[in-house]
């Protein structure tokens, strides 16, 4: 993957800690195209994926949270339940 191609993920995570908590919330709103509390669709560049981890690696403690990140492949069929809606999916410029 080059550094301008951007890759849909989904970021979960489980922080025990409110402060923590928050800290990582308002981290990851940064990246989120959609999601929901603690599961963030997020695209995201090679580079934007580095800082990601490098950044969940300082804000989580190891003894007590914990983060997944999922590569997903936006091609597959969504399955929508309940009051769910479709993440946007139009590309946007960051300058």
């Amino acid at each position: 993957m080059n550094d301008v191609a951007r890759t849909l993920y989904l970021i979960c995570y489980d922080v025990g800690d409110p402060k923590r908590w928050r800290r990582v919330h308002r981290f990851l709103l940064g990246y989120k195209v959609g999601g929901q509390k603690s599961f963030f669709e997020c695209w995201l560049t090679a580079a934007d994926l580095r800082e990601v981890r490098r950044r969940l690696t300082e804000l989580l403690n190891p003894e007590e949270d914990r983060a997944h990140i999922f590569q997903l492949d936006p091609r597959m069929r969504r399955e929508l339940l309940g009051r769910a809606t479709e993440a946007p999916t139009t590309y946007f410029l960051i300058v």
